[in-house]
């Protein structure tokens, strides 16, 4: 028998471990792409490297767990409280935690979205969505966009509908039309379609910005079909683009605000949806279709609070300023540059692809992950507590490596 402190595990037995346990290949697909880094001690934007002993810049932050960087001291003073007092709690009974952390959720849309859901993750809050818009409407027709990514379940994993339909799991009332085109998507709305639901800025496919009206014009068509808005900010949502939710930068209120992932602090986790007051009427009414025993559970409400209240305008203000940093230090490069707030993305032609790219940034200390549905394009998304010497140290990273 290994350590039974996992920190002390050497690395040849964390490899061995993993092909007996968890995935008999993934060290073999892990050698063949680089991505060898393993996490060892983190703090702040950074994480060391167990391998190489190096600390990185945490530039994919885990698809946004880790807005508030690695181990915040707020989040874990929250959480070590909490702990003082609770644990995950009883899904059945009523929750001071739970019914704070809601009301905390609802005040960061300006009160647009009354309801809250918990769930235990970004995946199972989306399910909540289309089950929600199916009970609301009567319509079980659901539109998505291609390059959005809304989870593995096997409902939420149906809303990739090409690769659906390569597996011979495709729904056929689930159908997936271009992202950013207007008219594609009102040709997809008919009067079985009770849902579209939507990244705000779809993060798989490298962050393609919506074009100017898009989301709007989307909103607009919806309401005029019967049909609700539900927007997925699991990625982009709780400060990440300098307003709380990006869409808030789209002239548009949706039906439902999905959150996940930065919600926990990266410490607890914790997703949730959002509910304009109709829905949380339907919702109040309905049966218990949707029960979660880990959805809002005690400590991660604890996170959530504390997420929530670090969501302030100088938090917003400060991450506005970066944004104008980047995007004046790596725009005009050699390789392309696109982005909102802290939601960016970098596009290199590299003979290797995207993890040639990934592994060229890495030996220049920063750690970054491929949009797996968009060649050449690589996502950065640093945490958005650095800052700005931080900041600088990150853009010099980038220029030399890709330069």
């Amino acid at each position: 028998m290994t350590s039974s402190f996992p920190a002390e595990l050497s690395l040849e037995d964390l490899a061995d471990l993993y092909s007996r346990h968890l995935h008999t290949h993934r060290f073999d697909e892990i050698s063949d792409t680089g991505n060898d880094v393993v996490l060892g001690r983190r703090a702040g934007g950074r994480f060391e490297d167990r391998r190489s002993g190096r600390w990185l810049w945490n530039c994919h932050s885990n698809g946004g767990v880790f807005n508030f960087g690695h181990r915040n001291p707020t989040v874990i003073a929250a959480v070590t409280s909490a702990l003082d007092q609770v644990d995950i709690g009883n899904h059945h009974t009523p929750s001071p935690w739970r019914a704070v952390a809601a009301q905390h959720l609802s005040t960061t849309t300006g009160g647009t979205h009354p309801g809250v859901v918990f769930s235990a993750s970004g995946a199972e809050a989306n399910e909540l969505a289309m089950k929600l818009a199916i009970l609301h409407t009567g319509r079980r027709g659901i539109v998505v966009a291609d390059g959005c990514f809304h989870g593995t379940t096997l409902a939420t994993l149906a809303t990739m509908v090409s690769l659906m339909e390569g597996a011979g799991l495709a729904r056929p009332e689930i159908v997936s039309v271009p992202w950013n085109d207007l008219g594609a998507m009102e040709a997809a709305l008919d009067d079985q379609v009770g849902l579209v639901l939507l990244e705000s800025i779809p993060a798989t496919s490298g962050f393609p910005l919506p074009v100017a009206g898009y989301l709007a014009g989307v909103k607009e068509r919806c309401s005029a079909n019967g049909t609700l808005l539900a927007l997925d900010e699991v990625q982009t949502g709780l400060g990440r683009t300098g307003r709380v939710w990006s869409y808030q930068h789209d002239d548009v209120v949706p039906d439902m605000v999905v959150t996940g992932k930065g919600l926990s602090g990266g410490i607890a986790p914790i997703a949730a949806t959002m509910l304009s007051p109709d829905l949380f009427e339907t919702w109040s009414d309905a049966p218990r279709f949707h029960v979660s025993t880990f959805g809002g559970n005690e400590v991660g409400c604890a996170a959530a609070i504390a997420v929530c209240g670090l969501l302030d305008d100088t938090l917003l203000a400060h991450v506005q300023d970066l944004s104008n940093l980047f995007r004046s230090e790596l725009g005009g490069q050699a390789f392309g540059f696109h982005g909102r707030g802290l939601v960016m993305a970098l596009t290199v032609d590299d003979p290797d692809g995207t993890w040639g790219v990934w592994r060229r940034l890495r030996d220049a200390g920063i750690y970054v992950y491929p949009a797996t549905f968009t060649q050449n394009v690589v996502q950065l998304k640093p945490p958005l507590i650095i800052d700005e010497a931080e900041a600088t140290q990150i853009i010099e990273a980038v220029k030399t490596a890709l330069g």
